[in-house]
C-alpha cells in the first residue's frame, strides 16, 4: 500500500479510515503488529514553540485528553501519542484501534433499524459514564454522534472515540462545525460556534433518540447547504417528533408480535431523560454529564409509571426486568472491565494500589446500593440471598489474580534459614575464588575448614 504521507517515526500510515470536517482518521501501525487509529487535524502548525498560539492550544488540549486516560475507562478510547506529522506539520493524536462496528453501522442491514431496549439501556449507561468521566476533567467532546461510538467486539463495551474537535481552537471548531459538522447531532448553540458541556448532553440525547426510533429526529436530505440550513433551523425551532411513534413504525416486521409489544414498553424515566437532553436552551438540559449520569443511576432504583399498555402487570414486570438487567450489565460488563484496565496499567501510568482499591470500592458500593434499593422497592428482597451479591463481588475480584501473582508466605524461621544458607553460599564462593587466586590467607582458611570437616567425619566413625 502506498503511503500518502509519513505520520511520525515508527508510526506507519496504512490509509484513511474516514475523513470529515474535523480532520481525517487513518489506520496506523506501530513496530510489530500493534494497530492504532490516527486523528489528523487539517490545520498545519509551523512553529513548535509556546509562542505559536495554535501549537500552544494543541498541547494544552492534548494534555487534557491524556489526563482523561490517567484513570482508564473502558468506555473511552485510549490516547497513545500525539505530535506533528513529519511531512506537512499537521497535528495528530494516535488512539487505540477499536475492533468493531460503530452505532451507525449497527443500525444498517442486516441489523434491525433500531436497538432493543436492553441494548439501548446499556448504551445509555456506558456512554453517560464516558461523558461524565470527560466532563469531570473539563474536557468537552463536541462531536458526539453515532459513528463516534464503537462497539468493541472483544470486550462487549461501547467506546467513545474521536476527540479531534476537542483539540481544535475555537475558530477551527466554528469553521469545522458550520461547514462539515454532523448537523443531525449538533446542539442549537453549536451553529453559532459555541461548544458547551450541555452541547454534549444534546448530542447524547440525539444518539439515544436514534437508537430508540431508528432514525434521528431531523433527517438530513443530501448534504447541500440548503439541506444543512434546514436541519439547523429545525434544531433551533421545530418540535422533536414523538420517539414512541417512530419506534412503532420502525419495528422490524419479522419480529414476533409479543416481542414488538415488549419493545414498545419504553421506561417512562428514559423518555423523560431524552426529552430533557433535547431541550433547545442549554440551561434547561442537564448541566453536565455528571448530573446526567447521576439521573440515570437514580432512575434505575425507582419504579416510574410505565407507558400505558393493555396488560399493566406484564408491563410492570417488563420494566422491573429491564432495570434489573441494567444493574447486572453494569456490574458484569463495566466494572469488571474497569478492574482489568486498572490492574493492567503500567508505570508511570499505574495508580497506587490504595487508589485502585478506593476507586473500585466506591464503584462496587454504588452499584450494590442501587441493587438493594431496587430489590426492596419492588418487594424482591426476600428472593435474593446475600450469596448473590457475594457472587457479583467475586466476579469483580477475579481479574485481580491475573494481574497480581499469588504471594508466597514464609514463616520467620524458614526465612532466617534461607538467609543463613545464602550467606554461607556467598562466603564459600568468595573463599573458593581467593583460593583459586592462591591468596595465602584464603589457603590457610581453606585448610582449616578441611581439617574441621575431617575431624567431624572421624568423630562420627
Amino acid at each position: 500500500m502506498s503511503k500518502v504521507f509519513t505520520i511520525a517515526e515508527g508510526l506507519e500510515n496504512l490509509g484513511a479510515l474516514r475523513t470529515g470536517g474535523q480532520g481525517s482518521v487513518y489506520k496506523g501501525k506501530r513496530q510489530g503488529t500493534i494497530y492504532s487509529a490516527v486523528k489528523l487535524i487539517p490545520t498545519p502548525i509551523y512553529a513548535e514553540n509556546e509562542d505559536d498560539k495554535n501549537y500552544r492550544n494543541f498541547r494544552n488540549e492534548v494534555a487534557k485528553l491524556q489526563k482523561v486516560n490517567e484513570i482508564p475507562n473502558p468506555n473511552i478510547v485510549k490516547i497513545l501519542s500525539s505530535g506533528l506529522t513529519e511531512s506537512g506539520s499537521f497535528p495528530f493524536i494516535e488512539m487505540e484501534f477499536i475492533d468493531g462496528p460503530d452505532l451507525s453501522e449497527l443500525l444498517l442491514p442486516p441489523h434491525p433499524k433500531l436497538f432493543t431496549l436492553k441494548e439501548v439501556l446499556k448504551v445509555a449507561d456506558q456512554l453517560a459514564s464516558a461523558l461524565a468521566h470527560c466532563h469531570r476533567l473539563g474536557v468537552k467532546h463536541g462531536d458526539l454522534k453515532s459513528n463516534n461510538v464503537k462497539y468493541n467486539i472483544h470486550t462487549g463495551n461501547y467506546v467513545l472515540l474521536d476527540f479531534g474537535l476537542a483539540i481544535m481552537t475555537e475558530e477551527q471548531r466554528r469553521s469545522s462545525m458550520q461547514n462539515a459538522g454532523a448537523v443531525e447531532f449538533m446542539a442549537p448553540e453549536q451553529y453559532e460556534g459555541k461548544m458547551l458541556l450541555q452541547s454534549d448532553i444534546y448530542s447524547y440525547g440525539i444518539i439515544l433518540y436514534e437508537l430508540l426510533a431508528g432514525e434521528v429526529p431531523f433527517v438530513l436530505a443530501g448534504n447541500g447547504e440548503n439541506g444543512r440550513n434546514a436541519i439547523m433551523l429545525m434544531h433551533l425551532e421545530a418540535t422533536v417528533p414523538d420517539v414512541l411513534e417512530k419506534r412503532r413504525s420502525n419495528l422490524p416486521e419479522d419480529w414476533p408480535d409479543a416481542k414488538k409489544a415488549a419493545e414498545l414498553q419504553v421506561p417512562g424515566w428514559l423518555l423523560k431523560l431524552v426529552e430533557k437532553c433535547l431541550q433547545k436552551k442549554p440551561t434547561e438540559r442537564y448541566a453536565d454529564a455528571l448530573e446526567l449520569y447521576e439521573a440515570i443511576s437514580l432512575h434505575q432504583t425507582r419504579v416510574d409509571a410505565a407507558v400505558p399498555v393493555t396488560a399493566p402487570n406484564n408491563a410492570a414486570e417488563l420494566e422491573w426486568a429491564l432495570k434489573l438487567q441494567l444493574i447486572k450489565n453494569q456490574l458484569q460488563d463495566r466494572l469488571i472491565s474497569e478492574m482489568i484496565l486498572l490492574y493492567d496499567a503500567r508505570p508511570p501510568e499505574a495508580l497506587a494500589d490504595e487508589n485502585k482499591a478506593y476507586y473500585l470500592h466506591e464503584q462496587v458500593t454504588l452499584h450494590h446500593n442501587h441493587l438493594n434499593v431496587l430489590l426492596s422497592a419492588n418487594g424482591k428482597g426476600d428472593k435474593v440471598q446475600d450469596s448473590d451479591i457475594r457472587t457479583a463481588v467475586d466476579k469483580l475480584q477475579a481479574p485481580e489474580s491475573f494481574a497480581h501473582p499469588a504471594k508466597i508466605v514464609l514463616s520467620k524461621p524458614v526465612l532466617y534459614i534461607l538467609l543463613a544458607a545464602l550467606g554461607v553460599l556467598l562466603f564459600s564462593t568468595i573463599l573458593l575464588w581467593q583460593v583459586y587466586r592462591h591468596n595465602p590467607t584464603a589457603l590457610k582458611l581453606m585448610n582449616l575448614v578441611l581439617t574441621i570437616i575431617r575431624s567431624i567425619f572421624a568423630a562420627k566413625k
